[in-house]
């Protein structure tokens, strides 16, 4: 009989016990800079925080991927119109003002074919100029006076 509460005891302990079971893998962190849209969708950004870059932008480029885009940083707010020399495919463009409010958007902005370019000006002062592939900004309702969030960006240097 002794044995018997031996073993009970044991299976007992044995069921209790905490199972080693592998924890359920934790959510993937965002990998790089984000600009997460009022609607809650996250845009991974390239970031244009110098002149070389913000010049460069996205010339050349074939195709980009609606989640994905290029944030350019400006050292201080201002007017800053944008061209598509050199730009391949059409372009959603958000000027963003220092408090990254959205104070103007071109929307499907055509690649330049030939010279002169136009400019795109804002019409409006802004510190940030974010571009999206064309289209992105009308299904996510991208409008004046919205506010969008940056993840990943606290430590960007602006030269």
């Amino acid at each position: 009989m002794r044995n018997n509460l031996v073993v009970l005891a044991v299976l007992v302990a044995a069921c209790s016990a905490p199972q080693n079971t592998p924890a359920a893998p934790a959510p993937a962190a965002a990998s790089g800079p984000r600009v997460i849209l009022p609607d809650g969708a996250a845009i991974q950004v390239e970031l244009a925080i110098d002149e070389p870059t913000r010049t460069q932008g996205l010339m050349y480029r074939d195709r980009l991927a609606e989640d994905r885009g290029m944030l350019f940083f400006f050292p201080q707010s201002g007017e800053y119109p944008f061209w598509m020399k050199n730009t391949l495919i059409p372009l959603d463009m958000i000027w963003i003002d220092d408090r990254r409010r959205i104070v103007h958007v071109a929307s499907k902005v055509p690649p330049c074919t030939a010279d002169p370019c136009p400019s795109y000006p804002p019409n409006a002062a802004a510190k940030y100029v974010l571009e999206l592939a064309a289209g992105v900004a009308a299904k996510h309702h991208l409008a004046d006076g919205q506010v969008l969030r940056y993840e990943g960006m606290d430590n960007v240097v602006v030269r």
